[in-house]
């Protein structure tokens, strides 16, 4: 088992080769020192072609990073994850039922076609009529009728208070689509946003151009070509030859080490809104006491772990929602775990788990993917956890079959993260409320607490974001005593760029937004 020593040297290790590769490869390579594209055309790495360009259908990350360009949503995310105006200049909520949007006048699509209620109205009813197949219908699950009240304006009403409908209409989850628009419309989007659709190639290449009439501005960038390159070797070895100018997100850490150090080439480092996290089954007999979850907790030293996988460049969280959110609770309002070993085994002296012969006090076995950084985690936890006496048995698998074991609850504990659903206070209905047992939701631990869903049914109704944020905070103070799930870190977005690409300012949501600012030397 390494030790966290050991694993620092097998980094460093790692590095030194990695570099030599890059070396090595790159003298082999015809035109390593040169440019093939267009000199106008900025070329992003991505690991897959988009699912759908379509926001009404697209769920995976491409899909909503590409789309999202192509498409306006009708509220945006700020720094702090507050909605503020887009395509809607502003909003009404006369009650919890109802929403009234009053649009931007003056907004045309890339065709020319001018962009109005009706369109706001068929792009959120044939999400919900069933005229697509779309995952995204659930996030209206709740609306009754949308309709047009004049051409800029658009009411929504609902059966039953969504405190996540106005995030379910920000952008990269949400783009309007012109009236009409059917299942093929993913196959040639057109949309408002900065960058207009010209090409696709499956498992090649999507190309945009500026959208030159764009309503908040055009685009310093005049092409971008985002090249599908499944491989992150290859990637980092197409950043140094500089025929990628853009990877978001993409390299591993022990890349980016080497890239920084690479002539022509910069990192940008940030914070970011990802969460890794643990589960805890809290119908099982040995963590059914909420002691034994705080135990676990004190055991584990995060920092160490952030130091030793992450190379420092992620953040200890708090609580599910990213660092600054309006509705994140501040730490001395939380219970907090601090690495102690001590207080862990005295956790587990009063939860009736006292140490046998051999030192061990339970037995707690964690699910995990195959991804080697989940591993590497995981294989620390077991170490550090064996100190209070838990020995921590790991059962790793291919991502289907550990994520089918996650749904069916057949685990006592496993690793994850939460990417962008997590800037959505809405989060801990999903997560932790008693409806949101799979399939309903994302609550796999059965975690159940009336108080908890109480305060969820409030924040639901609430039409104030005081009182929102009062009843957010209450249910993190609830179940950072409780513990179904432990917050882990935020690991840092790392963006990796040529120096001919400038003004490349990473958002904490990870999306290709900075594209829209950035330009060519």
């Amino acid at each position: 088992m390494p030790t966290l020593g050991a694993m620092k040297l097998r980094r460093r290790w790692d590095t030194r080769i990695f570099g030599l590769i890059l070396a090595v490869v790159c003298v082999g390579m015809v035109g390593c020192r040169g440019r093939v594209e267009d000199p106008r055309t900025v070329v992003v790495a991505i690991e897959s072609s988009p699912n759908n360009l379509d926001l009404r259908v697209g769920t995976d990350a491409q899909s909503e990073r590409v789309g999202g360009l192509i498409f306006d949503a009708l509220v945006k995310k700020d720094e702090h994850f507050n909605l503020v105006p887009w395509l809607a200049t502003r909003w009404e909520q006369p009650d919890a039922l109802t929403w009234v949007f009053h649009l931007r006048d003056g907004v045309r699509f890339q065709d020319g076609r001018p962009l109005e209620s009706e369109d706001v109205v068929w792009t959120i009813r044939s999400m919900m009529d069933g005229s697509l197949m779309t995952a995204k219908g659930g996030a209206f699950a709740a609306v009754d009728r949308v309709e047009a009240v004049d051409r800029l304006t658009v009411r929504v009403r609902l059966r039953r208070p969504d405190a996540g409908l106005l995030f379910n209409m920000s952008d990269g989850l949400f783009g309007v689509v012109p009236k009409g628009a059917g299942r093929e419309f993913g196959l040639h989007p057109v949309g408002s946003g900065a960058f207009r659709f010209v090409s696709a190639v499956q498992d090649k290449e999507v190309v945009l151009e500026r959208n030159p009439a764009y309503w908040a501005g055009a685009a310093k960038i005049e092409r971008l070509r985002f090249a599908v390159v499944p491989d992150a070797i290859t990637t980092a070895l197409e950043l140094k030859k500089g025929s990628v100018d853009v990877a978001s997100n993409v390299v591993t850490l022990d890349m980016v080490e080497t890239l920084k150090r690479t002539p022509g080439l910069k990192v940008e480092s940030g914070p970011s809104s990802v969460v890794v996290y643990a589960t805890f089954n809290v119908t099982d007999p040995v963590l059914r006491d909420r002691r034994v979850r705080q135990a676990v907790a004190c055991a584990l030293d995060r920092q160490a772990m952030v130091d030793a996988i992450w190379r420092g460049e992620a953040r200890l969280a708090e609580t599910l929602l990213p660092e600054g959110h309006w509705a994140a609770a501040s730490a001395r309002e939380l219970a907090q775990y601090p690495h102690d070993v001590g207080r862990a085994k005295r956790l587990l002296d009063e939860a009736g788990f006292p140490a046998g012969k051999d030192g061990v006090r339970l037995r707690i076995t964690l699910k995990t993917s195959t991804d080697e950084t989940t591993r590497l985690m995981a294989a620390v936890m077991q170490q550090q956890l064996r100190a209070a006496g838990i020995d921590l048995q790991i059962r790793s698998s291919e991502f289907g079959t550990f994520y089918a074991d996650v749904t069916k609850g057949a685990f006592q504990m496993y690793v994850l993260r939460w990417i962008g659903s997590n800037e959505d206070p809405d989060i801990f209905r999903y997560a932790y409320g008693s409806g949101s047992f799979p399939p309903r939701g994302g609550n796999r631990g059965r975690y159940s607490n009336a108080r908890v869903d109480g305060l969820l049914a409030q924040a639901a109704g609430a039409t104030s974001e005081v009182e929102r944020h009062r009843d957010y905070v209450e249910v993190q103070e609830v179940l950072a005593q409780d513990l179904p799930g432990l917050p882990l870190w935020n690991p840092n977005n790392e963006v990796v760029h040529t120096l001919r690409v400038v003004g490349v300012r990473p958002g904490a949501s990870g999306s290709f937004d900075f594209l829209r600012d950035a330009a060519l030397r």
